[in-house]
């Protein structure tokens, strides 16, 4: 294991923990990224989006841009949800304005008779990143590693490419439904392994991107979804319920977009916290899992396009729905969603702000 500075900021890691903290410690899905300046200058040089996530160098400089500009709680690696598949020899690729797609499609039986779990040693540029991220942030707040969900990558595996109605999953979903599934078990096995070596490598928290699970009916999210996260979850707590590596505590976050629905059954999965997208209340949320998760999130972040005086007032809004942390209870401020590439910079200042000012004053009451 390498050896890392001392963490000097454990706020994020302690809310998720549902121990008490001083303030509510905030950071952004996609923090580093298109709406900051620096990173489309750093983009520029590595030529390319798969030049700059499958570089360490450039993966490190992106993933420390926010938090050298913004007084953020946790950083998150730089990379993408699709490196998995990628690396099952599927041949990720980008087009501009189109976002990724798949030189190959698994859609047959022979496709998934094929599919296998990859060799870790194939996503090595990865937990290099991850190792040298840790190194640069010298402790001053923990790193996040992630994936997709084994349903999101699937989605991906199986249209080639993202989908606004997934025709084409859900056929073989309802039609062939032991292919889906094996698709699935191997996509969990994968997903396992690659969190596993990020904290191998030095995250200090996992979290699975389920960006597609809401596009799922009830009964076959909990079936094709919510199942295989609990699969990985599994696989990674060796520790009575808990991943723990070399005596440390690594939380695990679950973040299924549009599944407010299934709130109460993801806070059962061996998770330590849910993110919420924007479309749920919070208050509601902490009421409805009570002391068994922590909650992340969740404001809309179509809110920072609006005048630094609103988006404090509607961070406001969201801590207060939240209330008070309480013992036993967690709240890790975070948007329903990614940042827009088109956000200004200075809205993220207001709201990072806006959070720790509220949030103490909140715990001073």
């Amino acid at each position: 294991m390498p050896q890392f500075a001392p963490l000097q900021n454990d706020t994020f890691l302690r809310a998720l923990l549902r121990q008490p903290t001083e303030y509510t410690p905030v950071w952004l899905m996609r923090q580093a990224g298109r709406y900051l300046p620096e990173y489309r200058a750093t983009r520029a040089r590595a030529g390319s989006f798969l030049g700059l996530a499958k570089n360490p160098d450039y993966a490190t400089e992106v993933t420390l841009q926010p938090i050298d500009r913004y007084p953020l709680d946790a950083s998150i690696l730089f990379s993408d949800i699709l490196t998995v598949p990628d690396a099952m020899g599927l041949g990720l690729y980008f087009e501009d304005g189109e976002g990724p797609k798949f030189e190959r499609t698994v859609r047959t039986e022979d496709d998934v008779a094929r599919l296998h779990v990859p060799d870790m040693a194939s996503l090595d540029y990865v937990f290099k990143a991850v190792t040298q991220i840790r190194t640069a942030l010298d402790g001053r707040v923990p790193l996040i590693g992630f994936s997709g969900s084994p349903w999101t990558l699937a989605c991906y595996m199986v249209e080639g490419g993202g989908s606004r109605e997934f025709h084409t999953v859900k056929k073989m979903l309802y039609a062939r439904p032991d292919l889906m599934h094996r698709i699935l078990q191997v996509n969990a096995d994968a997903v396992a392994q690659y969190l596993d070596a990020q904290i191998d490598a030095g995250a200090q928290a996992v979290m699975i991107f389920d960006s597609w699970g809401g596009a799922l009916a009830d009964g076959a999210y909990q079936a094709f979804s919510l199942a295989y996260m609990q699969k990985v979850l599994a696989q990674l707590q060796r520790n009575e319920g808990a991943i723990i590596r070399n005596g440390v505590r690594i939380p695990a976050i679950v973040f299924t977009k549009g599944g407010g629905l299934w709130l109460d059954e993801m806070a059962d999965i061996g998770a330590d916290a849910l993110g919420l997208d924007w479309t749920v209340n919070l208050g509601r949320a902490r009421a409805l899992v009570g002391d068994r998760v922590a909650l992340q999130g969740n404001l809309d972040p179509a809110i920072l396009f609006a005048a630094p005086e609103q988006v404090a007032a509607e961070v406001e809004k969201a801590l207060a729905s939240y209330g008070t942390p309480s013992a036993g209870h967690g709240h890790v401020f975070n948007l329903g969603h990614g940042i827009s590439q088109f956000t200004p910079p200075e809205s993220v200042t207001a709201m990072v702000e806006a959070v720790h000012a509220f949030s103490r004053r909140q715990r001073a009451a």
